[in-house]
């Protein structure tokens, strides 16, 4: 087979083609939400450049033209080339991010252990680095928009840190009731910013149509063997140009391929283009202008406007990594590197819109923490980037097992994609590691304790799942002995969450042994999440009646994937749909989960300081009547002790 017919097929949900009002709406909506972080980049990205290593790079011909170069050709290569027209090819399900992509590979390549833990492990610190950089780019978003009352009025400067703060608790305060619909508002709101940037960058490239030569890469290459040491320092900062280009993969999903794409190449691309030139001509004609080149962009007539543009677009900019946090929360959740955490559903139509209450306060606790240590733009952007630039290779080395391993690229492919786009991110990840000592320690600090804590806590599920399987005893052998000895049979439904047909549910071997009693009705759930998004309603439910047709006690098995609703009590209703083997009364079913309290116990298995991690995490995890929707007034909780 060659390696054409083993790349991958169009995706209904990827890659359809909607009526063209529709792929509009959707090009629409991808701007309000997939594209507010790089969109608003050019608030501080050449300021950045321009300020970095007490100002390395000087607002001269030879820099700006090296500069703008090195923009334009990270931006080209990095996000169109790399994720746009490859990466976003690597769809699972319809489904893109980092996490997402480990689990295809999972899921194409399941006999080749080695490749599939590599795969892993990549996924789960990606994973773990977003979370590192979901806490930096609402603080760096917001403060630099708000950081334009300097421009306006400098005498409020004093100010501009409480009104970001304000801004950001307002926000996460408002993340419990949901953004479906705020959200309508945000791609029109988008569109405008990028219809500004565009505006405000035209006319000073019309007055020094020069800067156009910056978009040959002989500028770029020249400034690397010119100055290769200022090149150098000034990557470290050129990387914030490209700062949420994972996003245009991780929420692929919610819009599909097509739509992402006109939108980036008809719109988001050419506006920042044109602004990043504007902002250059600008500094070329008034040097000291690398103070605040986008908002002296700015007319002085419409500064004050800007500001408040600026702070929308840098909400919503902000608004799509918190949302996107949750959303890799839940699928680590889902893929078992997670404890069950609260995730609630804020609205009735869209079930990737979700809330994480944990979560969400903790992001809340260290962005603050965080704007309040470094004060403004300027310095937080001293610690941005590190975190960036790991996701970045990470993504391109997990696509390459990708390429290699499943659609069988040659090896002259995978090593042009290798030097291609690894050598452009490796460059700027060694960039960016002088930042370390600077300020880039912390997202790596968070990214180490978010990865931690999930490989400890799949380590220790592992343990617990064996020793818990030996405390239930086999399901089949359960069953022979009531059918042996019956007991005595009670009215009424009683369901059994549980992990697995092969073992009794606790609180089942309970009610038959010590207090005597089955109920009519029995019924075993074992939920099942997938290494996909979706699972289609018609593949969902498998019914198993335990080799005994009437005895009352039935096995179900309900598939979801890491994006799917787990309600039960929905699932029984499609079951009792779908087979003569459930005929009970649903409507006052009682649920009965069997909740494992976890203690330490002698040494050996885990280090210690794992074991106490886990248990932490376990006695804080969400209740599981919470997590399968189970109605609260219905469901009984019988527990037992396992040492770890």
């Amino acid at each position: 087979m060659s390696a054409e017919q083993n790349e991958p097929k169009p995706s209904p949900r990827g890659t359809g083609r909607p009526p063209r009002p529709a792929a509009v709406t959707l090009a629409l909506g991808a701007l309000g939400v997939v594209f507010g972080d790089i969109g608003t980049s050019p608030l501080y990205a050449l300021q950045t450049v321009f300020s970095i290593d007490n100002g390395a790079v000087r607002p001269v011909p030879g820099d700006v033209y090296g500069v703008l170069s090195l923009v334009f050709w990270s931006i080209l290569l990095v996000v169109s080339v790399k994720y746009v027209l490859f990466v976003m090819r690597a769809d699972n399900d319809g489904e893109g991010g980092i996490l997402a992509l480990a689990a295809l590979i999972r899921r194409r390549v399941p006999g080749r252990a080695r490749l599939v833990g590599l795969a892993t492990l990549l996924g789960v610190v990606g994973a773990s680095l977003f979370f590192g950089d979901s806490v930096i780019t609402p603080a760096i978003s917001v403060l630099s928009a708000v950081e334009g009352i300097d421009v306006v009025a400098p005498s409020i400067r004093d100010a501009i840190l409480p009104i970001g703060a304000v801004i950001l608790i307002v926000l996460f305060l408002a993340q419990r009731f949901g953004t479906h619909r705020v959200g309508r508002l945000f791609g029109p709101v988008m569109l405008l910013w990028f219809l500004t940037l565009a505006l405000l960058g035209l006319p000073h490239v019309l007055q020094r149509p020069g800067i156009l030569r910056s978009l040959s890469p002989t500028y770029a290459v020249g400034f690397v063997f010119e100055h290769p040491y200022v090149a150098f320092i000034a990557m470290g900062a050129v990387v914030l140009a490209i700062t949420g280009a994972e996003a245009l993969y991780a929420d692929m999903g919610h819009f599909g391929r097509s739509p992402i794409r006109r939108a980036w190449f008809a719109v988001v691309f050419p506006a920042l283009t044109l602004n990043y030139l504007g902002q250059g001509a600008l500094i070329l004609g008034q040097p000291d202008a690398v103070r605040n080149p986008f908002y002296l962009l700015v007319p002085s007539w419409a500064q004050i406007p800007m500001v408040v543009l600026a702070t929308f677009a840098t909400v919503i900019a902000s608004q799509a990594v918190i949302s996107g946090a949750f959303s890799v929360t839940r699928q680590a959740i889902r893929l078992g590197f997670l404890p069950h955490l609260t995730v609630r559903h804020t609205s009735a139509e869209e079930s990737g819109q979700i809330y994480v209450p944990g979560v969400n306060w903790l992001l809340m606790g260290a962005v603050l923490v965080l704007m309040v240590t470094f004060g403004s733009s300027a310095s937080l952007a001293t610690a941005y980037g590190v975190a960036v630039t790991g996701t970045l290779l990470l993504t391109t080395a997990l696509f390459l097992i990708l390429a290699g391993a499943v659609w069988q690229w040659p090896w002259w492919r995978l090593v042009l994609v290798a030097v291609v786009f690894g050598g452009v991110e490796l460059t700027f990840f060694a960039a960016n590691l002088t930042k370390v000592v600077h300020g880039g320690w912390l997202p790596l600090l968070l990214g180490g304790v978010a990865v931690t804590t999930m490989l400890v806590w799949q380590r220790g599920r592992r343990l617990v799942t064996a020793r818990r399987t030996e405390t239930e005893g086999r399901l089949s052998d359960f069953v022979d002995q009531l059918r042996d000895d019956p007991p005595t049979r009670m009215p009424g439904t009683a369901v059994f969450p549980h992990p697995t047909k092969e073992t009794v549910p606790l609180a089942l071997r309970a009610n038959a042994e010590f207090n005597g009693v089955v109920h009519e009705h029995v019924v075993i759930v074992s939920v099942v999440f997938e290494n996909v998004p979706h699972v289609s309603r018609n593949e969902r439910l498998a019914v198993d009646s335990l080799s005994h047709a009437h005895d009352g006690i039935v096995h179900l098995s309900v598939r979801f994937g890491f994006h799917d609703d787990a309600n039960i009590p929905a699932a029984l209703r499609d079951a009792f749909m779908l087979t003569t083997e459930l005929e009970t009364d649903l409507d006052n079913a009682f649920y009965f989960l069997s909740k494992i309290t976890i203690e330490q116990g002698p040494p050996g298995g885990m280090p210690r300081w794992q074991k106490r991690l886990f248990i932490g995490l376990a006695h804080n995890a969400a209740s599981q009547a919470a997590a399968f929707r189970l109605p609260v007034d219905r469901t009984v909780v019988m527990g037992t002790t396992i040492e770890l």
